[in-house]
């Protein structure tokens, strides 16, 4: 495959990409060189049954990284970073649309539709950009101004990549199909600008703040599958998919390693965040243990100690500590010196001695 800067014709005949039929000279688009098998579901013809999989895989565990996200509610740089799943999550939903075919490509509505993925694909490299220097703390995370910062540049990039999309699927203003410098630009070179910034971002970050260098290993794993899925598609598209008889291409397995190596964006961040556990909120209860041997005796034995209490105020006199009784303060049915000391009849012995009763013939 030849590919020259600024044109897609050496790039769409290898693989078969969102804009490639939008794209060349004779208005046709451009076919790939080969591309997967269609399979026919009722009067429905699905194109590339086989990504179409693995963007609805890419969907579910995209939830649940974001799940498990949201769940760490004192992590450092939370929503900064479930911004950017939030987004990934978009763009394969949509291409499940374009690759299958279910918007036709002969459609009034998938040249906007193409040029939305293309600015999604584009806001989405500039959220994982900015999310690099999170990190730093340039700006606090989860306060409004790193909130907003974000925001506006990734709407600021999704704007200028719809346009010029659009602009060149249309041809408004300079742009035109055949004048695709821009596009090129943004689609192509773009995204390998912010990966690579992101990683050396995130190399001198683990290197010079962490004292863990487990992360390298996310991070290593992260850019090797984003190679090899550039490499799959540009490379190796035709050569596989005559291998395996059509039944799948390049695109396939691009797909399947962008998600692996979104699958370490999230590794690595939840490894190199610990949550607050004094702050958090897990979705576990949280179990107390009672230090305080006067809680725990009323708690292991309400029942028993209740009535003891009530029988030793029948039986003598309140003691002056422990409410009704002593052996509730104490925690104990015998006193401290046998008889003598403190005992359920107060200070003296086991019971106090009181006068008896005076009758007529007493006085």
């Amino acid at each position: 495959m030849t590919i020259t800067f600024g044109s897609f014709d050496g790039v769409c005949s290898t693989a078969a990409l969102v804009i490639c039929p939008l794209m060349g000279t004779s208005g046709q688009g451009i076919e790939p060189t080969c591309y997967s098998r269609n399979v026919q579901i009722g009067k429905t013809l699905i194109f590339q049954p086989s990504t179409c999989f693995i963007h609805i895989v890419a969907i579910i565990m995209t939830a649940i990284m974001i799940y498990h996200i949201r769940s760490k509610y004192t992590a450092v740089g939370r929503k900064e970073i479930v911004m950017f799943f939030w987004m990934y999550m978009i763009i394969e939903l949509l291409a499940m649309f374009l690759d299958s075919g279910i918007i036709p490509t002969s459609n009034v509505s998938y040249p906007w539709f193409a040029a939305v993925y293309t600015g999604l694909v584009a806001a989405a490299y500039c959220c994982l950009l900015i999310n690099g220097f999170v990190g730093f703390q340039f700006a606090e995370d989860g306060t409004p101004v790193s909130l907003w910062l974000l925001r506006i540049s990734c709407s600021v990039v999704f704007g200028a990549s719809f346009f010029i999309a659009i602009a060149t699927f249309k041809s408004y203003a300079s742009f035109s199909p055949t004048k695709s410098i821009a596009l090129f630009v943004v689609y192509l070179l773009w995204p390998i600008l912010c990966v690579a910034t992101y990683t050396i971002s995130q190399l001198i970050l683990v290197f010079r703040t962490l004292d863990d260098r487990w992360p390298f290993g996310d991070i290593i794993f992260g850019i090797a599958f984003y190679a090899i899925a550039q490499v799959l598609l540009f490379a190796f598209s035709v050569t596989i998919c005559n291998a395996i008889t059509h039944y799948l291409d390049g695109l396939f397995f691009f797909t399947l390693c962008v998600l692996l190596s979104v699958m370490m964006v999230y590794k690595y961040w939840d490894s190199i965040t610990r949550e607050d556990l004094e702050f958090s909120v897990g979705s576990k209860a949280a179990v107390w243990e009672v230090k305080d041997p006067l809680l725990t005796a009323s708690v292991t034995a309400p029942s028993t100690e209740y009535e003891e209490d009530a029988s030793s105020y029948h039986a003598g006199a309140a003691s002056l500590v422990g409410g009704v009784s002593g052996g509730q303060y104490y925690g104990s049915k015998q006193a401290y010196g046998g008889q003598g000391g403190y005992g359920q009849g107060g200070y003296g012995g086991a019971r106090r001695a009181y006068p008896p009763t005076p009758t007529s013939e007493g006085y």
